[in-house]
């Protein structure tokens, strides 16, 4: 029953203050704010993506009059497939490349020309770039920079406040358990902060789900009903934090210019400077450094032919030009895979750093489970990789089922010369897996969960041991 009265009084002064009314209506409009822009660009988006991929799909199916042209000119454009929950968080996705494509570049081999090869989006700058992005109004932002500087306006003055007009002492002196106050004030701020929060974020969903050019399944409520709890810790850390410093410092202003230094500190400097850091560690090669390590392999492997062959005249038979064909792809492709694997790992190295700020942190978990940023892009990536090698082995199986075909891929004559069923080809699917996201985003969830046990048993602690 204390517990209860201790909760409603803390529930009662916050409902009818000012901050309360502040924060409920800066909420709702950033919200509504976010919704707004969101059903305004992401039908557009939409429609482009569906757009590429059907013309992708006719290129793809225009190829199949014969086996050589799928093999020496690939599928086309891989298109990434816009997430329905961008509004959560945007990330980068306004910088990162939305499609990747192979192509037959290299050079030509006795006039023959070049296998295709697997090509992928390496130049782009934000997949080195491990800056938390909160330029962007999405949940995101209004989570990591208003709802924890909401939360430290609801707690400076909770205890110090209390202290400094003396009710406290009452409280106590009525046999009270300290270890309930306390959690009483924390249960009365969770309240307070989320009742404003629930509701802009229920306005917000109910604009979204409600247009029909939004189609939010079964799994993206599940990814939000996941961001949502990310939310709750997350809001839980600054209440406890706050707990803590008004414990600590026994005057309200002082208690409020601290949380403020603090908050300032991990939410917004912090993220930033250590990012810069971060990512200025193990820089892979220029990008045309790269470009010109990629053509040097395929001068090697067309002087490695002319070497051997260029004064003969008789012309090698087709298992030998298809043998120098396919190894200067495959050398060309591995090369492309490993600088692509060191600019992965110079963006995951630098994140590390980030970890020091629960708000990066959150900025992660939130990017993760939308469907959208560093991690996504890392998803789209394997998705073609593994396109890729299906692709390569339709055309090795489809050739190898004609017993009048040589089976030399890459060489026009060595190949079937049987048309293609279009239906056949398999087709690029690009998808999220839950169960990936959840594995990549555990050691975020732990250090999040971490940070609030620790700072909550600080709070504990100090309120234990605070003299009235």
């Amino acid at each position: 029953m204390a517990l209860f009265n201790i909760i409603w009084r803390e529930l009662y002064d916050n409902l009818n203050s000012l901050r309360f009314a502040l924060a409920t209506v800066l909420l709702l409009a950033l919200m509504l704010t976010n919704a707004s822009v969101y059903l305004r660009e992401h039908p557009a988006r939409t429609q482009a993506y569906h757009n590429a991929a059907a013309d992708a799909i006719k290129t793809l199916e225009a190829r199949s009059t014969s086996l050589y042209r799928l093999a020496t000119q690939g599928p086309g454009d891989l298109h990434k497939t816009p997430s329905p929950l961008r509004f959560c968080a945007e990330g980068d996705e306004a910088f990162l490349p939305t499609r990747t494509s192979g192509a037959n570049y290299g050079r030509r081999i006795a006039n023959m020309t070049p296998v295709w090869r697997m090509g992928y989006p390496q130049e782009t700058p934000n997949l080195r770039n491990i800056r938390p992005d909160f330029t962007t109004l999405d949940w995101a932002f209004i989570v990591g920079y208003v709802l924890s500087f909401v939360a430290i306006l609801f707690t400076f003055d909770s205890i110090s406040g209390e202290l400094e007009r003396g009710t406290l002492r009452l409280t106590l002196a009525n046999a009270i358990p300290r270890h309930l106050v306390l959690v009483g004030k924390f249960l009365g701020a969770f309240i307070s902060v989320n009742i404003p929060f629930a509701i802009a974020v229920l306005m917000n969903l109910l604009l979204i789900s409600t247009s029909d050019a939004v189609q939010l399944n079964a799994e993206a409520w599940g990814r939000l009903g996941i961001l949502y709890g990310i939310v709750i810790l997350y809001t839980c850390l600054f209440i406890a934090l706050g707990l803590l410093i008004s414990t600590a410092v026994r005057e309200s202003g002082v208690s409020l210019v601290v949380l403020l230094l603090i908050w300032v500190s991990f939410v917004v400097f912090m993220p930033n400077t250590l990012a810069s850091i971060g990512s200025r560690t193990s820089v892979p090669i220029a990008y045309v450094e790269f470009w010109n390590r990629r053509i040097q392999l395929a001068d090697e492997a067309r002087e490695a032919y002319r070497d051997k062959y260029g004064d003969s005249q008789t012309t090698p038979s087709v298992h030998v030009l298809g043998e120098y064909v396919t190894t200067e792809a495959e050398e060309n492709e591995r090369y492309n895979e490993a600088y692509l694997r060191k600019q992965i790992e110079q963006g995951k190295r630098a994140r590390l750093i980030t970890r020091i700020s629960p708000t990066a942190i959150v900025q992660r978990l939130f990017e993760s489970f939308a469907g959208t940023g560093f991690e996504r892009h890392l998803q789209f990536i394997e998705n073609v990789q593994r396109y890729a090698r299906e692709y390569r082995e339709f055309v090795i199986d489809t050739d190898r089922a004609d017993p009048e075909s040589l089976h030399v891929v890459g060489i026009q004559e060595g190949m079937s010369q049987k048309p293609v069923n279009p239906k056949a080809i398999p087709k690029f699917k690009d998808t999220l897996s839950l169960n990936r996201d959840f594995n990549t985003a555990a050691t975020d969830l732990l250090l999040l969960v971490l940070f609030l046990m620790v700072i909550a048993s600080g709070a504990y602690l100090a309120f234990v041991r605070l003299e009235i």
